[in-house]
């Protein structure tokens, strides 16, 4: 994943760190070849932080703007001057599923109280590719992100969402009834009773 000398610098100093200063969480999976795969940084600051600032934590992977096209995927809080503050931070070569699962695993440890919740707005954005192969694939658009959004009680968006299936015919799509399994981790309604700032993105 990195030049063999970046390699060993960047495996140096967190053991360095690590001795220095207690709360410093350095997670790191290497390759056969003992080249780095995936590494996720904490220092104390970021997990003290994380322990008053923890209410709602942004994950980002918007970051990829240096010469060995490493996506930077940040943790971020924000503090009681309403500034954002980072809570952790890993370099990764691939967005993939075996990629993020690490990652989120690695910060779950190091965080133990996060609560994960799913982007809405990324979900949304899947809809165009996902279902354009319907007849009014538009008008199915505007009326899932309705049912998805504009609902005050769970048994309403049940009802709804199996109204908007049967009405377009989608009982049958794969990806649907995968978001449906995980409706605990990205549907409003159901994260009500955690405060998320607002939050739809990232």
């Amino acid at each position: 994943m990195f030049q063999t000398r970046r390699c060993q610098r960047i495996r140096e100093v967190p053991i360095k760190n690590e001795r220095e200063e207690p709360k410093f969480l350095f997670e790191l999976n290497l390759k056969g070849n003992h080249s780095i795969k995936y590494a996720l940084w904490a220092d104390a600051r970021s997990r003290t932080a994380c322990e008053y600032f923890e209410d709602v934590v942004s994950f980002d992977t918007t970051y990829n703007t240096n010469r060995y096209n490493l996506v930077f995927c940040s943790f971020v809080g924000i503090n009681h001057r309403d500034q954002s503050t980072l809570l952790g931070c890993s370099p990764v070569k691939n967005e993939d599923i075996q990629s993020l699962k690490w990652i989120f695993g690695a910060f779950e440890m190091c965080m133990p109280i996060t609560i994960h919740r799913w982007c809405i707005w990324q979900n949304m954005k899947k809809i165009p590719n996902k279902l354009n192969g319907y007849k009014r694939h538009e008008e199915i658009e505007q009326e899932m992100s309705h049912v998805v959004c504009n609902w005050f009680t769970k048994d309403a968006f049940d009802r709804n969402w199996n109204d908007f299936l049967t009405k377009y015919c989608l009982g049958g799509n794969k990806w649907l009834s995968e978001l449906y399994d995980d409706w605990h981790i990205w549907i409003p309604i159901y994260l009500d009773h955690h405060f998320w700032a607002r939050m739809r993105s990232t």
